[in-house]
């Protein structure tokens, strides 16, 4: 379960409310932290359907590190309703280096858990996955 590299497990919870988010809909997002005692990623925030990007944008602490999942709605040119499922590094500048170094390492072997993301986002500061980024990236 542990991973070589980087040395951290991924919890199966992680995975079961990501699945739910993709097939259900049950979350609009999913904010996983590492716990790094147990030395494995966890979900720590789950975000209502109801709920919306500034909601997400606000539950990213300032100084630390986060993996995050954001259900992404958005209409086409074409005038149809779609989704699109986005993965966000989170990596604010004021964070502790060790903290960078052991989200940047462990974050493609805990992406290849969650099958079904289909745009990565990487994020120093929060101008990087305002709204406007996220639109710029469905097209």
């Amino acid at each position: 379960m542990a991973n070589a590299a980087s040395g951290m497990a991924v919890h199966d919870d992680c995975k079961l409310k990501f699945l739910e988010l993709k097939a259900k809909r049950t979350y609009r997002f999913i904010v996983y932290k590492i716990e790094e005692k147990q030395k494995q990623v966890v979900v720590e925030k789950l975000g209502e359907p109801g709920q919306s990007h500034d909601d997400f944008a606000a539950s990213l602490p300032a100084d630390e590190c986060r993996y995050a999942i954001f259900d992404f709605d958005f209409v086409t040119a074409e005038n149809c309703q779609k989704s699109k499922i986005f993965f966000v590094a989170w990596s604010p500048d004021t964070a502790k280096v060790r903290s960078k170094m052991i989200y940047a390492s462990s974050k493609d072997r805990f992406k290849r858990e969650l099958d079904g993301i289909q745009v990565e986002l990487q994020a120093t500061d929060p101008t990087e996955m305002d709204l406007d980024i996220f639109k710029s990236r469905v097209n």
